[in-house]
């Protein structure tokens, strides 16, 4: 048995999951998923900017979280290269280091095969892939200037288990984006460990967003019949997720893919 004392300091809860003092930018922070992790981001002591297409609900997203701590709006449409590079121009302006990139944003399209078009294709790579992408990319500098070895930058991608099991619905260009997101989480994650910034993915199951609102409004009953827990996903679920992954308890993590789901992507 290794009795030598953690060269990291004390082990206690307080230490090990403490956000406060960090710096935050979650994409698609005004809404569904990553508004609960901005809340609990917010809430943990975390400076958290928020970006979304809509400045409007942006900017009343973030007033609406700096009620519980800091919370800053930055709109930009990240779908295109002026969009992306305005909201990392504006964090380069705004701050020399980041210690957590959240990368959020995300689109789906639902088409019957045999109808489904080019566009729903481009539209839902350009966003969900390449987007994460060319943002921790471009970001590198201010990640790589948080880091330490004991104490990463992180970069936490959404993913979805759609990515990892087949979905009910016709989402073919969503589903496969999802797939991609999870091996370039892989990918990312081994180039930059050198670096000290952590690369790793959540996949969620069915939460409430606008995203998943004709699905719930449809299935919401199935769904809880076959999922192992028998619901879905509560704001608490995904903000404890992101808050373990952004603190050193989640600071040997890298590389991993994690459902966040009750079970369904093991039925």
């Amino acid at each position: 048995m290794n009795d030598k004392k953690s060269a990291t300091g004390p082990l206690g809860v307080e230490s090990l999951f403490s956000l406060r003092g960090k710096t935050a930018l979650i994409t698609g922070g005004s809404r569904g998923i990553g508004l609960m992790i901005a809340r609990g981001f917010v809430e943990a002591g975390v400076k958290v900017y928020i970006s979304s297409r809509k400045q409007a609900v942006c900017d009343e997203v973030a007033e609406a979280l700096s009620h519980y701590g800091e919370c800053i709006s930055i709109p930009a449409d990240i779908s295109n290269e002026d969009g992306l590079n305005t909201l990392a121009n504006e964090i380069k302006a705004r701050e020399s280091a980041l210690h957590i990139l959240v990368n959020n944003a995300g689109a789906t399209w639902g088409a019957e095969l045999g109808e489904f078009p080019a566009s729903g294709f481009d539209k839902i790579f350009d966003l969900n892939v390449k987007a994460i992408f060319m943002l921790t990319q471009t970001l590198l500098p201010q990640l790589e200037a948080s880091a330490s070895t004991g104490d990463p930058a992180r970069v936490i991608n959404i993913g979805s288990i759609d990515g990892i099991k087949v979905p009910m619905v016709t989402n073919f260009s969503y589903s496969a984006s999802k797939a991609a997101v999870h091996q370039m989480t892989r990918v990312l994650a081994v180039r930059l460990g050198g670096r000290n910034i952590t690369v790793n993915a959540v996949a969620p199951g069915p939460f409430e967003s606008k995203m998943t609102e004709w699905m719930l409004d449809n299935f919401q009953d199935r769904i809880e019949q076959a999922c192992p827990l028998g619901r879905i996903g509560q704001p608490e679920d995904m903000a404890g997720i992101a808050i373990f992954l952004a603190s050193r308890a989640g600071a040997y993590l890298n590389g991993t893919v994690i459902p966040v789901d009750g079970g369904l992507a093991a039925v």
